[in-house]
Order: C-alpha cells, then sequence, then structure tokens
C-alpha cells in the first residue's frame, strides 16, 4: 500500500510559516524558497504482519502479550483467542470452527445461536458468546473448580482459569474427567492440543467477574 504525503508536508510546513509569520510580524518571508523537489514523498507499508505476531507471541511458553491486561479476565480471554485464531474474528479452520474464539456450532447452540454465518460476521456477537459459554462452563465445573483449584496434578497447579480455559478447548465434560482422574484422562483435540497444555497455559488468570450460570445465553 502506497501512500501519497506530499499534502501533510506542504500542511506541515504551511502552519510552521504562519507561526513564524505571527511571531515576526515586521519580517517578510521569502516563500519561494521552500520547495518539496527531490523529497521522498512516498512510503510503503508492508503487508507482513510477522513482525507483530512474533512480538505478541513471545514470553515463556510461547504466551501472548497483552499490554497493560495483564491478569484480568480481559488479559484471559485475549491471550485465549490469541492462540485460538490469533484473534482473528471471521476466520474458519479446517474442522469448521468458527471465529475468534473458535467455536463449534454445538455450543454455539446450547448458548442461543443458530446462525453460524451471522456469528462469523459479528465480533460483538463473539464476545459475548465467549462470556456467555465461560459462565455455563463454570457452572457445570463449580464444583470441580472447588474442590481442585490450588492442588497440583502433574506438576501443574491447577486454577480456575486454566479450568476454564480446558473446557474452551475441550468441553466441560472433559475436564471433569481428566480432573476426576487426577490427570490421567488428558483430552486431545484434533490438532494435538492437550487439556493439561491448556491448564498450565492459562493458569492464574482472574476469572472471578465470571459468574457460574447454568442457562447463560449470548442472545
Amino acid at each position: 500500500m502506497r501512500k501519497s504525503i506530499a499534502s501533510y508536508l506542504t500542511l506541515t510546513l504551511t502552519i510552521c510559516i504562519l507561526l513564524f509569520v505571527s511571531l515576526s510580524p515586521n519580517e517578510t518571508i521569502d516563500l519561494s524558497k521552500y520547495s518539496t523537489a527531490g523529497l521522498e514523498l512516498n512510503y510503503t507499508v508492508s503487508q507482513d504482519h510477522s513482525i507483530t505476531d512474533n512480538a505478541l507471541a513471545s514470553n515463556e511458553g510461547n504466551k501472548p502479550i497483552s499490554p497493560f491486561l495483564g491478569k484480568s479476565f480481559v488479559g484471559f480471554k485475549e491471550a485465549l483467542a490469541f492462540k485460538e485464531s490469533r484473534g482473528d474474528y471471521f476466520i474458519v479452520n479446517t474442522l469448521g470452527y468458527l471465529g475468534k474464539y473458535q467455536f463449534g456450532t454445538g455450543t454455539l447452540k446450547l448458548i442461543g445461536i443458530h446462525n453460524p454465518s451471522l456469528f462469523l460476521k459479528n465480533p460483538a456477537l463473539q464476545e459475548k458468546a465467549f462470556v456467555a459459554n465461560t459462565q455455563r462452563n463454570k457452572w457445570i465445573l463449580r464444583r470441580d473448580i472447588k474442590n481442585f483449584v490450588g492442588k497440583k496434578l502433574n506438576g501443574i497447579l491447577i486454577t480456575e482459569s486454566g479450568i476454564l480455559a480446558a473446557a474452551h478447548l475441550a468441553g466441560a465434560g472433559s475436564v471433569k474427567n481428566y480432573l476426576r482422574s487426577y490427570g490421567i484422562d488428558n483430552f486431545e483435540d484434533s490438532y494435538g492440543t492437550t487439556i493439561e497444555y491448556y491448564m498450565k497455559k492459562f493458569s492464574g488468570y482472574d476469572t472471578s467477574s465470571i459468574k457460574a450460570n447454568k442457562t447463560a445465553k449470548a442472545i
């Protein structure tokens, strides 16, 4: 993408001249000596986003950085979204999972969304869907959260955010199986990502603002 900046340069020069004139009313300014000749007035913006992506994907364990968000709930959902889709609202993966948080159509129906095409085109709805699904998972896993948070399984400290992230990946039922088998039943998705991996990667975020809700809906 190439853009001309000649107009911006001319405007800047004009402003500087006017300021100078206003401060020096008795002096005459010869504008003929001002020229853009020989200046490079075009610039190119690269379409390669690898620098930005690499910066976001730094940190130990390839954890994405969410500037100023820290371990807040917003930090949690943005970090999870980066892992799921690199934050792309409009992507569909090879298995048909949709949007920024990679929802399946079955899960969408549970939270009141029956039009996947509309869902994919609506970022605000995707954000509501994530909150609703997390509320629903927190209700399903409420006893497991109470019983396992603070304990270690296979050397991993169990936290509420880790449980909720794993439920987003594998479903609440699979997370129950993992916890109640004390880490033996470790679900793995079609791309080789495990519950245990999500438990560790997304541990320690503050998800206390999410209220358990059995009937949570996005619509």
